[in-house]
């Protein structure tokens, strides 16, 4: 059997092993682990397959399977794994290691990150991971001279922490709002890029909800952790890790979790371990040249002076958090071999922070960065023991932030639903910011008498045109001084995006022309910094994008419009994707009519120029993307054309091209939501290859409406659900449906799929071949399926059941396979026939008259069932048995 479906085999003898280990601990211990694992194992219960959790505790006599059983039914997945884990800690010290001994079997089957991780870090450091709780809970022992420096540092850091000030929406006559951060929970999931260079496989993050499409995805590939275990072993990479790099989105929730991280610190809440935690940003950090590791400390932290030295002299003590990669003007070189060794040496910010994640500088402490994932592609990121990636809210903390944000569950109910059906905004939704802008936005149009709802942004360029209007109307009354600021603020946007400039200093405000004493400048931009040091950034680096695009639009010029089109367009890091989108989202007319009586007349000629380039550098792009397989590109032109909402020239760039090749690329439900529009625009497509693209529930939900339109359509390795079998369902039942090819394998369906699946299949015309492979059909509901299969109606010549959990309890049903003359080819390897489901088999091929290949292969046949079944070559000559 494959071993994606066996997995490692774990002997007896480890068994019992890691058994005796847990035995040597003292049930003081046990209540440790478990407060340590507590979200762990609530997730893998979650997670995997609870019925083969819940058969090996009733082989352990730890629980009654059937009560659990039901109780799941009555209460949900989520509730149901932490009662369960909270019972069998009630029950004491032998339930606890039966429920560690059962985890340890099932890893034969389930290879889960997270569980193997979990199992690993208890046998691998032993009464160390005991030792590192109780010293993640209570620290080290300083002296009195350093417990009172120690106190005045984390008062220092408790002031720049304990509030999270959030926006106020424009026009809005209260004051910002300031949250304690501790009163905030942080829906936020961190999982490593398949992008990387140095990483092939997955690992997540999680502070709590999470963006449903990668909580989900494979259980092969994502592990799944928790802020407060960044440092935690890592199984991938066999170590505790030292340095951490954790990436994510602009707006996702990078600083708050930094700032959080710190706070919790503070507050002895996390990591006490690390006596000294320095914390920098970046983007505060560029002006800095050449100086020591002493004057950067320093330099934030000038109070601890007279005892830095102490301090540095014990580097496992301390932890140094730089957050905003992307935001540095240094380019950080981990290849280099120009590291630092000491800290009073002086170098670049660059090579002190390279030589700290290196090692080479203060060996032993922990360092943690944060990026956005562009970034990554140009640094070598595998001195990084841990990569991880925030990927945002989790469709119920979608919905959660709405109902906070509108109080008026009206109002909120109202606002989510019109998101909600609206798969580019719904999608974006899993990043804070942008939850705060839609929800701004979407406050105006739903709270007027009018109900502005011809305003409502079904795109990001809309939405972002509606939120500059909406503040335009509440603050300027002037067009042509508002046009005046939002020109020069435009060219200083633009600046910015061309020269990865995010915080401005007065002389680039003064170069551009931007009145400083605006009162509408307050709405774009914020001050940060004291004294000398004061620079001013946009509110959401998004914005800065929008206004370097829209500045086009109100000050044309041939000349500068193709230069930053094209600049944009060769970013190695991606930083120009946005401020393309929104030039391309901006084309249309009826999207920038909605800032025309604020800002007055836009060129039409931009419109013309943008239109041109697309059409040209899609035609001629797409064509060297697709033979370099750069998936990424072709998606970011994709979305360009989704933003123009142009048909016309969507249907002009796709041209003759008809197929759709995605396999192996992870597919955003946003990306799904793109493709859908393209798909729209496409006559007749003949193949999407959406293969291990970890799609999933709402990705397919954005899809599935015009996929009945393609001829050939591969789904496999999405981890699918038997819920999710309604889309396919709808695809198939749909009158128009011309799918003939359909791959649904290796998804996580079951039999409980086959009363949905049937009926589409008995009602569909079109579909001549369907692959059902390595998923777990076996069970009750399989006979629905195999009923229709063997009616003649079913116009299916080529079926595949290869290793979906057949045994011979299944293979009578099989037999009925023989009435559907449509049938010709047929897979039944890698499956659990053996010898008693033999005659069967025999039967099967027997009575048909139709097939032409039968696969057999791997089915645990004797020698004499073997032969038996090949003898049948004979009285069926045409007839291939592959055994």
């Amino acid at each position: 059997m494959e071993d994606e479906f066996r997995g490692r085999v774990v002997t007896n003898e480890e068994l019992e092993q890691f058994c005796m280990q847990l035995a040597e601990y003292e049930m003081h211990h046990h209540c440790s682990l478990y407060k340590y694992f507590f979200n762990d194992l609530v997730y893998i219960v979650e997670t995997l397959d609870s019925t083969r959790i819940l058969s090996e505790l009733n082989y352990r006599n730890i629980v009654d399977m059937e009560y659990y059983l039901s109780l799941k039914k009555q209460c949900g997945d989520s509730v149901f794994s932490a009662m369960l884990i909270q019972d069998i800690y009630d029950l004491g010290k032998e339930a606890v290691i039966g429920l560690w001994g059962s985890l340890f079997a099932i890893q034969n089957d389930y290879p889960h990150p997270n569980l193997l991780g979990v199992l690993e870090e208890i046998s691998r450091l032993g009464p160390l991971l005991l030792e590192q709780i109780n010293l993640d809970e209570n620290g080290v022992a300083l002296p009195k001279d350093l417990k009172d420096i120690q106190d005045l540092h984390r008062q220092t850091l408790l002031q720049k922490t304990e509030q999270l000030v959030e926006h106020q929406a424009p026009g809005s006559s209260q004051p910002q709002q300031s949250f304690q951060i501790s009163d905030r929970y942080l829906d936020l999931i961190v999982v490593s890029s398949k992008q990387f260079r140095t990483r092939n496989q997955h690992e997540v993050i999680d502070t709590g909800g999470v963006h449903e499409h990668y909580l989900k995805a494979v259980h092969m590939k994502l592990e799944r952790i928790s802020p407060n275990k960044l440092f935690r072993w890592c199984h991938r990479s066999s170590c505790m890790p030292h340095s951490v790099l954790v990436s994510g989105v602009p707006g996702v929730g990078k600083t708050t979790l930094m700032q959080k991280f710190v706070f919790d610190w503070v507050r002895g809440e996390l990591y006490q371990r690390f006596s000294f935690v320095f914390f920098f940003k970046f983007r505060m950090l560029n002006e800095l040249k050449e100086l020591s590791l002493v004057d950067l400390i320093l330099k934030e932290y000038p109070y601890l002076q007279t005892k830095l030295e102490t301090l540095l002299s014990d580097p496992a003590n301390l932890l140094f958090i730089f957050d905003g990669l992307d935001e540095s003007v240094q380019q950080m070189d981990f290849r280099s071999e120009r590291l630092c060794t000491s800290p009073q040496i002086q170098e670049s910010l660059s090579v002190l922070v390279v030589s700290l994640v290196k090692q080479s500088l203060l060996k032993g402490c922990y360092v943690l960065i944060t990026s956005r994932p562009t970034k990554l592609a140009l640094i070598e990121t595998k001195y990084f023991q841990r990569v991880s990636e925030i990927m945002g809210f989790f469709p119920k903390e979608r919905k959660l932030y709405f109902d906070k944000f509108f109080v008026d569950q009206k109002l909120s109910e109202m606002a989510f639903n019109y998101v909600r059906e609206n798969g580019i905004l719904y999608t974006f939704c899993y990043i804070p910011s942008y939850c705060w802008i839609l929800c701004t936005v979407l406050s105006t149009c739903f709270k007027t008498q009018e109900k502005c709802f011809d305003m409502l942004p079904k795109t990001v360029t809309q939405l972002f045109v509606t939120f500059i209007a909406n503040i335009l109307t509440n603050h300027s009354r002037d067009t042509s001084q508002a046009q005046a600021l939002l020109t020069s603020l435009g060219w200083m946007a633009e600046y910015g995006v061309m020269e990865h400039v995010l915080a401005f200093e007065a002389r680039n405000l003064d170069t551009f022309g931007v009145n400083y004493s605006s009162q509408l400048l307050s709405s774009f931009m914020v001050e940060s910094g004291q004294g000398p040091n004061v620079t001013v950034s946009f509110f959401h680096l998004t914005i800065q994008e929008f206004l370097a695009a829209l500045v086009h639009y109100l000050d044309y010029s041939h000349e500068k419009l193709q230069e930053s089109l094209d600049k944009a367009r060769h970013f190695e890091d991606g930083r120009g994707e946005m401020f393309l989108r929104f030039l391309c989202g901006l084309s249309d007319s009826n999207t920038r009519a909605v800032l025309r009586q604020h800002l007055g007349d836009f060129s039409p000629k931009t419109s013309v120029d943008v239109i041109n380039w697309l059409s040209n550098t899609f035609s001629m792009n797409v064509r060297q993307d697709r033979e370099s397989d750069d998936k990424r590109k072709i998606l970011n032109m994709f979305a360009s054309l989704f933003e123009s909402r142009n048909r016309a020239l969507v249907s002009h760039c796709l041209g003759a091209n008809k197929t759709f090749q995605f396999s192996e690329f992870h597919l955003a439900p946003l990306d799904c939501t793109v493709l859908a529009f393209i798909l729209e625009c496409c006559r007749d497509p003949e193949l999407v290859d959406l293969d291990s693209c970890f799609i999933q529930t709402e990705g397919l939900e954005r899809l599935y409406t015009i996929l009945h339109n393609v001829m050939e359509l591969r789904l496999a390795n999405n981890d699918l659900k038997d819920t999710d079998v309604k889309f396919i369902y709808r695809i198939l039942t749909n009158p128009a449906c011309k799918i003939q090819n359909l791959s649904l394998k290796n998804n996580s369906f079951t039999d409980e799929c086959c009363s949905t699946l049937a009926p589409a299949l008995y009602d569909n015309q079109s579909l001549r071949t369907l692959d059902l492979s390595k998923n777990k059909l076996g069970g009750p509901e399989l006979e629905n399926l195999l009923t229709v299969l063997s009616n003649n109606a079913c116009k299916i010549e080529n079926l595949s059941l290869r290793a979906t959990k057949l045994t011979h309890e299944h293979a009578p049903l099989l037999v009925s396979l023989s009435g559907n003359t449509n049938l010709t080819r047929l897979n039944l390897s890698f499956n659990y026939f053996a010898d008693t489901g033999c005659e069967y088999i025999y039967e099967l091929i027997r009575q048909s008259t139709s097939l032409r290949e039968i696969r057999l292969d791997t089915n645990d046949f004797n020698e004499e069932s073997i032969g038996r079944l090949k003898s049948l070559q004979n009285y069926h000559p045409n007839l291939n048995i592959i055994l």
